[in-house]
């Protein structure tokens, strides 16, 4: 396959932006003070911290439409790119599983699924659909999927058999039915609970439960589970989808006014879908899907427009220089909380320190909290401006 020449400086500025509110997000001075907007919806709804991760899987689809200017065409040429691609999800879910037996290595608490897992199977499923289908079809195929997930969530009972008695010990389906959701009992004769949206008990929650090895970030459920990981594949088919028009369309004004116009009105579908279908990052709704990659996509928009075209370009520096490296920058900062954050009865933890020290100052808990996140990311930028000074690229 031949890699496409041109690279667009504002992916990789807004790819690395993405990388530093993924930072300033995860790495707060304290838990217990955090700004409302840097932290997740509890369930329904959308925060700015809920945008970040389908941010990178939308930068994901973008990258595999602008990595390649064309495509296989002999057997020969296909099984090498396929297995390229096999390689890298390999490495990319290594890598993910790695990050969360870190530092402990506690094989009997490992989590299988999490966010680079999530990334590597979207980067898989959508490079081969993109090797394969013309942009028509990853349209119709994505639409497929997001109406499909909808209709699953809403029409399909969840049962309830054995393999629930971990969520009856946890009182999921207590706090189901005092919910006033309705039991049902089947042709088969098993019980089985209304199709619903709730936490712990849709259908999504159910095969986690049955299918996702290891432990689950929320003991009853995950959020980068099986099921919602389809509308997730949505996400990075958008990209794709966005990729192509930028491909597409030479002239580069024509080009921003198009992503702009996609933009504005995948956010506006996706605030309507909202309606029935709510904002839910923890169960990836197909209106999120909509509305994160709207946003997305206007984001792209602006910084092609005033980084490749109007060419200001000194203040998406530090963007340039997370996001051409973002692999480092995202594995770093998963590992440094083992020295920034960890303290003992005799120490505190550096994050401790720091927060005693500015709030005896007379500093907000909630701002210095803050301070110390953008601290960390400063400390994450050195190694990855590092590496960028010298040309170094870290791909997997």
């Amino acid at each position: 396959m031949k890699e496409k020449r041109e690279r667009l400086v504002s992916l990789d500025a807004l790819r690395g932006f993405t990388i530093i509110a993924m930072i300033v997000v995860n790495s707060p001075g304290s838990w217990g003070e955090v700004y409302g907007p840097l932290l997740h919806a509890s369930w329904h709804g959308v925060t700015v911290t809920d945008m970040v991760f389908p941010f990178f899987l939308f930068i994901v689809g973008v990258s595999i439409a602008l990595a390649y200017a064309g495509r296989p065409k002999s057997r020969r040429e296909r099984r090498q790119a396929y297995g390229k691609i096999l390689w890298r999800v390999a490495k990319i879910f290594a890598l993910g599983v790695f990050l969360n037996l870190w530092p402990q290595f506690d094989f009997a608490e490992i989590r299988v699924v999490g966010v680079l897992q999530r990334i590597a199977v979207v980067f898989g499923v959508c490079a081969i659909l993109f090797l394969n289908t013309s942009w028509r079809q990853q349209l119709w195929i994505a639409v497929g999927l997001l109406l499909s997930y909808w209709a699953l969530l809403q029409l399909v009972p969840v049962p309830l058999d054995a393999v629930n008695e971990g969520a009856l010990r946890e009182g999921v389906v207590e706090r189901a039915l005092s919910a006033s959701q309705s039991v049902t009992v089947e042709a088969s004769g098993e019980a089985a609970l209304a199709a619903n949206l709730e936490p712990g008990t849709n259908l999504a929650a159910w095969l986690d439960r049955r299918w996702v090895p290891g432990q689950m970030w929320e003991r009853t459920w995950d959020p980068e589970g099986f099921l919602s990981t389809v509308p997730a594949v949505g996400t990075g088919l958008f990209g794709m989808l966005v990729g192509a028009l930028i491909v597409g369309i030479a002239d580069p004004y024509r080009r921003v006014s198009w992503l702009f116009f996609v933009g504005v009105a995948t956010v506006l579908l996706g605030e309507v879908w909202s309606w029935v279908f709510p904002l839910n990052k923890n169960l990836w709704s197909s209106s999120f899907v909509l509305f994160s990659g709207g946003w997305a996509t206007l984001c792209l928009a602006a910084c092609l427009l005033l980084v490749d075209i109007q060419g200001y370009r000194s203040w998406a520096k530090v963007g340039v220089v997370f996001g051409s490296n973002s692999v480092v920058a995202y594995a770093l900062s998963g590992m440094l909380t083992l020295f920034f954050y960890s303290g003992t009865s005799y120490w505190p933890s550096l994050s401790g320190i720091f927060m005693e020290s500015l709030t005896s100052w007379g500093i907000p808990g909630k701002l210095a909290s803050l301070l110390y996140a953008l601290l960390y990311v400063g400390v994450l930028y050195l190694p990855v401006y590092w590496l960028w000074k010298r040309k170094v690229f870290v791909k997997l």
